[in-house]
């Protein structure tokens, strides 16, 4: 059988199509251009100018997945035919989740103080889930903080963007070495340790999984549909720095019906808020404290970013 012409430049270069020896399409200033304009519109993430061999990588594998000849012939079929399933590839493709089991470690112990002031029933958001690495940080503090049967009154939803970093996350499944950082303790309490086909892997284990509640959501969606409930607390880190700062405000404004009064939002070491919005002050390192009360009006889940066209998920960043 003879190999497609998709399968054909998987074998080889064509260097003379892009004018660059190392790519087998041409990929022009238009086409990153396109790009650019359709990400930020599906998930509000500006790409720089420094993404676009990234953005080259990831999308020549969906050129060649559905045996196209060129990124224009792709962005045009990506957009007449919109596609929820494609454009899910397309928003994944050029979304990545850099995480760790607690990660940026200082935030970790003001959660436990800070819930336990707290009444239940308890809620918090991880609204940048990736993997899952940080929605189960948060559920193994609660549970470190409240006790086994007080964490049972704690629910943590974690949410991405990303479709396929969530299929991980639900598994709860890691290599040793991501998890070889943590104390003996935390190793026995909350994780399982495979064996046989399993050697070299972890679980976490099912009490902690029963905690959280996994689920697609974009951030830059005019509507979370998360309204029948608030949180104490939620994480949004190291994802508005890929937002433009309009993004970032209306992001806000969506968090602050969804927080209980006096709530808390944990950003990202590199991320600062305090000339986005009067509503958030800050209370520690990367810590803000909802400055209004919480469970204000509805409708301000509703802003004036465009919501996904087919890709409904919160947010991965660009690698």
């Amino acid at each position: 059988m003879m190999a497609t012409r998709a399968q054909q430049r998987t074998d080889r270069a064509e260097p003379g199509r892009s004018g660059d020896p190392g790519r087998d399409f041409e990929f022009t200033s238009a086409d990153f251009a396109r790009i650019r304009e359709l990400i930020h519109r599906s998930a509000g993430i500006s790409l720089s100018d420094h993404k676009r061999d990234m953005a080259y990588s990831r999308l020549a594998r969906r050129l060649r997945a559905r045996g196209l000849d060129s990124f224009k012939q792709y962005l045009d079929q990506l957009e007449q035919e919109n596609d929820p399933a494609e454009w899910e590839a397309f928003t994944n493709a050029l979304t990545t989740n850099l995480t760790a089991f607690f990660r940026e470690a200082h935030h970790f112990p003001l959660l436990a103080d800070f819930i336990k002031t707290r009444s239940t029933p308890l809620a918090v958001w991880c609204s940048a889930a990736s993997t899952g690495e940080e929605p189960y940080s948060i559920a193994m503090t609660l549970i470190e903080a409240l006790g086994d049967h007080a964490a049972r009154n704690v629910t943590v939803l974690g949410t991405d963007i990303d479709t396929q970093v969530l299929a991980k996350a639900e598994a709860g499944m890691y290599q040793f070495d991501q998890v070889k950082h943590l104390s003996q303790e935390r190793l026995k309490r909350f994780f399982l340790k495979g064996t046989g086909a399993h050697a070299g892997l972890v679980k976490v284990r099912p009490e902690v999984r029963a905690m959280i509640r996994f689920q697609q959501l974009n951030l830059t969606d005019r509507d979370y549909q998360l309204q029948a409930q608030q949180f104490d607390a939620i994480f949004c880190r190291n994802v508005m720095i890929y937002f433009d700062k309009p993004t970032q405000a209306q992001v806000l404004q969506r968090f602050e019906p969804l927080m209980k009064s006096g709530g808390l939002l944990f950003a990202g070491h590199s991320e600062n808020f305090t000339y986005v919005t009067q509503s958030f002050r800050l209370r520690g390192q990367t810590v803000y404290e909802l400055t209004r009360d919480g469970g204000g009006a509805r409708g301000a889940t509703r802003g004036t970013a465009q919501g996904t066209q087919g890709a409904r998920a919160t947010s991965g960043v660009p690698a």
